[in-house]
């Protein structure tokens, strides 16, 4: 017998947890997402996805943890706060349980980051630019002038003709 699929609410505070890892985030905050009291919420939470959520949080801050030890060589005082937990020795400890290595037996374990294809920064910036606008500039009605200025294929307006 297949278990039912988990109700929408439970999805939304899932999905929470999924995007605000980071931060200082409560079961209190999932059962409001989800608008279930606290009790009722990780009975149902735990009944459809087999953890708790405390626990399901931990583990998605654990695997960011992970990704980032294995891509980053930030230190790991700094991965663990970034990941929103305010305890190195905890961290440890948990890190220790999930993947069966302290977290820099595990980062030892994979490639040095720097080993990474370098992306120069200029490339990046190129890449990461937002598309062209599909908003059309309009001067504003006090500064608009007696004729109008020509454009170009962009849109912008082009110097002001040469007056004889």
């Amino acid at each position: 017998m297949s278990s039912a699929h988990p109700a929408r609410h439970l999805l939304r505070a899932k999905d929470l947890a999924d995007v605000r890892f980071a931060e200082p985030l409560t079961v209190d905050d999932m059962a409001a997402a989800a608008k279930l009291s606290r009790a009722h919420f990780s009975r149902a939470f735990t009944a459809a996805f087999g953890q708790s959520p405390h626990s399901y949080l931990q583990t998605r801050r654990l695997e960011r943890a992970a990704a980032m030890l294995r891509s980053t060589d930030r230190t790991v005082a700094d991965i663990c706060m970034s990941v929103g937990l305010s305890s190195v020795g905890s961290f440890t400890t948990s890190f220790t349980r999930a993947f069966g290595k302290t977290p820099t037996a595990y980062r030892d374990s994979f490639p040095p980051a720097a080993t990474y294809a370098h992306v120069p920064a200029c490339v990046l910036r190129v890449y990461s630019r937002p598309g062209p606008s599909s908003r059309v500039e309009r001067p504003e009605p006090s500064a608009a002038p007696a004729e109008q200025l020509p454009k170009t294929a962009h849109g912008k307006k082009t110097a002001a003709p040469a007056r004889p």
